[in-house]
């Protein structure tokens, strides 16, 4: 199949074939990024096995981006020949800095990156590359085995390993895994049957590999994260239009354990801002209500160049719907409006201004120019509803859930017949959209392709809680009559009285139960009183017996004194 041909669709690969490795002609560059900090002996070994790797070594080359490590990073003499070294740039510090700065120096097809702790297996690069020979918007990800050795071995040992097919034998296998990952991967078939959401999810930056066209498309890492930059890039690779495809040939070695083994705990507490923030798709991170977020899950577009009542009605709905995390974005040519002396009343852009007043200071509205793109991070899904309709409370979350549960790449939602066609609104998975992009060719209407590559369905609107906008809008509340006023009032009186029953009932139980707390205790202390006037006759009696004991013997000695 033609590398540019291959219409993959959601994340089933299985339409391409992949070449066994060592069976075939490599034709694309590789750049391997190595970010590091501080490790110079394992990188050491990472270098030493790239050295020995399967692929035409005309092909590969290596940057080593050295991240401020003390004393600095240096090339061994085993190593690629095609190996640079350079500095990260100025301005910032952590993997992700490090890590673009080597993307921008890449000069292959193929940006693989490799962590400073890894050991690859001697096909590693090979079994990556052969899938981004068939199609260019795949990310293939490597398989990992981590170590339980704590002595390393030298690269020369590293590099004879390799050579001689031995790097199984290399290192003790921990008995830790990506048990998560591999559970995902397992249970959908590879991730073949994955939704896209959650293929993304088993990203991990350690050893990973992406056309570099693709990458520099999306703008590359972002650079203000010091940890999760791979769950973000994975997330933004995926809007892209990406498939992932892990590859359990492409092995290698972790030197260790990786940090979200170690301290998975403090990992997740740090991350999860940041990943709430960038990730919309991460739902359960979500959870607040009232909160507003760097990329929100739903980008709703309405087109402000209609009146000003049909604008202000549907994104009024937008704004009320029961999912928090959306944005409308209202397009019109607000640059153009000026500020130039003109009749308030007579205005010809008296709609886009009052429009333009409305919108202009609510965070949550963005007044942008038509075409023009979404400012960082693309959301996940973009609904597109057309002037004077508006959704029900819940209808955004019931039509993002529909489009999830099918894994479908748009659901278009018929208003209303006209007489020049179907009012619809459309709601459109960003990933889909990315993917037709990069597929639909000269002649071929978007639309096709989507339904292609993930699937597209028709609903009825009604259904789903769109209505048309009240023929009054903004509502506006007539007076009161004196009757109403009057029942308004009776309704008052009657809660407060609804409200003081209870509070009386609530007293009442009170003292019923302080009443019966009392009775008991009263019982109580009769019972006691009972048995201490018992024990006080028991004792007078006793007392009695003694006395006249004593009075008896007294008697007998006066009676017979000499006895």
């Amino acid at each position: 199949m033609s590398r540019d041909a291959a219409r993959i669709r959601r994340n089933d690969y299985g339409i391409l074939t992949p070449p066994a490795l060592g069976a075939w002609t490599p034709e694309l560059t590789v750049t391997v990024v190595i970010p590091a900090h501080d490790r110079q002996e394992t990188l050491d070994l990472t270098l030493a096995a790239l050295a020995a790797q399967s692929y035409p070594a005309d092909l590969l080359d290596v940057i080593v981006v050295d991240d401020g490590s003390a004393p600095p990073l240096r090339l061994p003499d085993l190593r690629p020949a095609a190996t640079r070294l350079v500095p990260s740039a100025p301005g910032g510090w952590g993997r992700a800095w490090a890590l673009q700065t080597g993307i921008d120096a890449a000069s292959g097809e193929i940006v693989l990156v490799l962590d400073a702790d890894m050991v690859p297996h001697r096909g590693h690069v090979e079994a990556q590359s052969r899938w981004h020979h068939l199609a260019p918007y795949l990310v293939v990800l490597g398989w990992i085995d981590f170590t339980a050795d704590a002595v390393l071995p030298a690269p020369a040992e590293v590099r004879e390993a390799l050579d001689a097919g031995n790097e199984d034998k290399l290192f003790h296998l921990s008995p830790l895994r990506h048990d998560w990952a591999e559970k995902i991967i397992e249970e959908h078939d590879g991730l073949r049957t994955a939704p896209s959401a959650l293929a993304a999810r088993v990203h991990v930056g350690a050893t990973a590999s992406y056309p570099a066209a693709l990458l520099r498309r999306i703008g590359g890492l972002d650079t203000s994260l010091v940890l999760a930059e791979d769950t973000e890039l994975g997330y933004r690779l995926a809007q892209a239009g990406a498939v992932f495809v892990p590859d359990p040939d492409a092995r290698a070695w972790h030197l260790g354990l990786p940090t979200a083994m170690r301290d998975w705990a403090a990992l997740k507490r740090y991350n999860d801002p940041f990943v709430a923030d960038r990730v919309p798709h991460r739902r359960y991170l979500r959870v607040n209500q009232g909160r507003q977020w760097l990329v929100p899950y739903i980008d709703c577009v309405v087109d402000g160049e209609h009146p000003y009542e049909d604008v202000r009605a549907t994104v009024d709905g937008l704004l009320a719907a029961s999912l928090p995390d959306v944005r409308v974005t209202v397009t019109g040519p607000w640059p153009d409006l000026g500020s130039g002396r003109r009749h308030p009343l007579h205005d010809p852009d008296l709609d886009l201004r009052l429009i333009h007043a409305t919108f202009e200071h609510d965070p949550r509205v963005r007044l942008t120019p038509p075409e023009s793109p979404p400012p960082g991070a693309a959301a996940p899904y973009r609904l597109t509803v057309p002037p004077g309709w508006m959704p029900g409370h819940d209808t955004l979350q019931r039509l993002t859930e529909h489009l999830d549960e099918h894994d479908l790449g748009a659901l278009c939602v018929a208003l209303a017949e006209q007489s020049d066609g179907v009012v619809v609104a459309r709601l459109e998975r960003t990933a889909a959209l990315a993917r037709a992009a990069l597929l639909t060719g000269p002649d071929e209407h978007p639309d096709d392709v989507i339904h292609e590559v993930f699937g597209v369905e028709w609903v009825d609107g009604e259904s789903w809680g769109f209505v048309r906008r009240p023929k009054v809008y903004p509502p506006r509340r007539r007076p009161l009559t004196e009757l109403e006023q009057q029942a308004l009032q009776h309704e008052k009186e009657v809660t407060r009285l609804r409200r003081r029953a209870a509070a009386l009932q609530a007293e009442m139980s009170q003292l019923r139960r302080e009443a019966g707390k009392a009775e008991r205790d009263a019982v109580r202390w009769r019972e006691k009183a009972e048995a201490w006037r018992q024990e006080a006759v028991r004792l007078a009696r006793a007392r009695e017996r003694t006395v006249l004991k004593r009075a008896v013997r007294r008697v007998r000695d006066l009676t017979f004194p000499d006895q």
